[in-house]
């Protein structure tokens, strides 16, 4: 972590924007409903400060940004005209979706632009080259611009054209957000608040091994949940019915513990989880033991025993990360132990960081998330800096205090 960010980056505050034409890579990526709809809009949200900062310097603004997973080809319900739409209503001032992403016609636009206009470019991922980093195709998106402004954290750890190959052509700088993301961990990973405390949850342990083993050593409790725990419980020799352990991760985990006792690291596994035959609404659930988990049953949730364990020790706590559910949240059965944490956390009198994905979907659905002191807008990027290791999209940048 200290080599990672061991030089400060360049933020759009420190370069001249005034009258430029700024190409905002932003993390437009929002969850859809099933009318194709946006279901949620906090990525959007998130981006106003920088794209508000910009226009109110006459910059000529350029947003990009991907939506879904479109395999390299026009998906017209992955179109960003309703992140134009949307963002025009939040801004209450026009923003112009283009067609496509680069070509003639999109230079065209571009040209036409006066000062502080903003357009968005189509869809990056409808091009095949975009998550190819493909040097043509990164040089044609750079052309468009003077200044490139990373506001992307979401997609910073994908080493993508419109993350680190435009800024090969461009000043590279952080945006307001970027900064923000990249502040708040560093901050809470180098110089805590103490005691410490990291909540990892999710449905497996090899997606969070490296957040594991980096953050082991520097706080000063551990609290396991979500399906993961059962593979912390085969590494102590209890059955887990048909929970999904990976036994590929047994030594490691048994290592986790090791050291957590080792250098005095609470380490909390649930005593009680929520077991059933299926992870399906409206099927039977009951509680019991984790060291005493029936056969054909899964762990759905950890136990309302745990929930009062994993509480007790937040509330002790005066700097808290949190990455992973405690259960299939998104199911009414199971969610009661993600809203006990969530609210545990909302009440802490200390920073609460919420390290994005389905852990920021689960305090928005609560509608906790303004009682988080920072609710993180990536989720593998924010998993790849509780790892300890560098964001692609961070490196590319221009280093503080170059010209």
């Amino acid at each position: 972590m200290q080599n990672v960010l061991a030089r400060r980056k360049k933020t759009v505050r420190e370069i001249d924007v005034r009258d430029k034409r700024v190409l905002v890579r932003a993390d437009f990526n929002v969850p859809l409903d099933k009318d194709g709809g946006i279901a949620d809009d906090t990525r959007i949200r998130a981006s106003l400060p920088t794209i508000r900062y910009l226009c109110e310097r006459d910059a000529r603004v350029i947003l990009c940004s991907h939506l879904g997973r479109p395999q390299g080809r026009v998906v017209e319900r992955l179109r960003l005209v309703l992140v134009a739409n949307r963002l025009s209503a939040l801004l209450d001032r026009p923003v112009v979706a283009l067609r496509d992403c680069v070509g003639p016609e999109v230079e065209s636009a571009v040209a036409a632009m006066s000062d502080g206009d903003i357009v968005l470019l189509e869809n990056l991922r409808f091009h095949p080259e975009e998550k190819k980093d493909d040097p043509a195709f990164a040089e044609e998106l750079a052309s468009l611009a003077e200044i490139y402004v990373n506001d992307a954290f979401g997609a910073s750890h994908r080493a993508h054209a419109s993350v680190v190959g435009v800024p090969k052509h461009l000043p590279a700088v952080a945006g307001l957000l970027l900064e923000k993301e990249i502040g708040t961990f560093t901050r809470v990973l180098q110089a805590p608040e103490r005691p410490f405390a990291a909540v990892i949850g999710g449905a497996k342990v090899s997606d969070k091994l490296e957040v594991l083993e980096n953050t082991i050593s520097r706080v000063d409790a551990l609290i396991i949940g979500g399906g993961m725990a059962a593979t912390f419980l085969a590494s102590q020799g209890y059955g887990t019915g048909t929970s999904y352990v990976e036994t590929d991760s047994l030594d490691a985990v048994r290592k986790i513990a090791e050291t957590a006792m080792r250098r005095g690291v609470r380490l909390l596994l649930p005593r009680d989880v929520v077991v059933t035959e299926r992870l399906e609404a409206g099927v039977p659930t009951r509680v019991v033991s984790a060291t005493e988990i029936p056969d054909g049953q899964i762990i759905a949730d950890i136990g309302p025993g745990a929930a009062d364990d994993f509480s007790q020790e937040l509330e002790r706590a005066r700097t808290v990360v949190w990455n992973g559910p405690m259960g299939v949240f998104e199911i009414p059965e199971f969610a009661e132990g993600t809203r006990r944490v969530a609210a545990a956390l909302a009440n802490l009198r200390g920073t609460t960081v919420i390290g994005g994905g389905s852990t920021t979907d689960a305090v928005v659905r609560f509608g906790l998330d303004g009682q988080m002191t920072h609710v993180s807008t990536g989720g593998g990027a924010a998993l790849t800096m509780l790892a300890g290791k560098p964001l692609p999209g961070v490196a590319a940048l221009d280093d503080a205090g170059t010209p």
